[in-house]
């Protein structure tokens, strides 16, 4: 896997399991992410490119969070819950079981 930026910020998403916010953020502190650095995922504000989406994986019982790092970032359209994200290009680094 490659190398994490640990000072980059984090985009996470929760897939509606707000129950899980303070234990996802605990394992993402726990691997050297900074607490200031972790933002909850908004529809209407991505991040720029070489920043984090931490995403609870598996929907709809995720057992872990998948690190990806973002790559690419095209305007486009809102569109529903994804809104600004349907845009974002990012490639999988990492994964810690939740």
């Amino acid at each position: 896997m490659a190398e994490i930026d640990t000072q980059k910020n984090v985009y996470l998403f929760l897939h509606g399991k707000m129950d899980l916010k303070e234990k996802a953020t605990n394992a993402l502190t726990s691997k050297g992410f900074s607490a200031d650095k972790i933002t909850m995922a908004s529809p209407n504000k991505v991040g720029d490119i070489g920043d984090y989406m931490a995403m609870l994986w598996r929907p709809p019982t995720p057992d872990q969070i998948k690190i990806q790092q973002i790559t690419k970032i095209e305007k486009v359209e809102p569109e529903g819950m994804i809104g600004l994200w349907k845009g974002v290009s990012q490639d999988d680094v990492d994964t810690i079981p939740l």
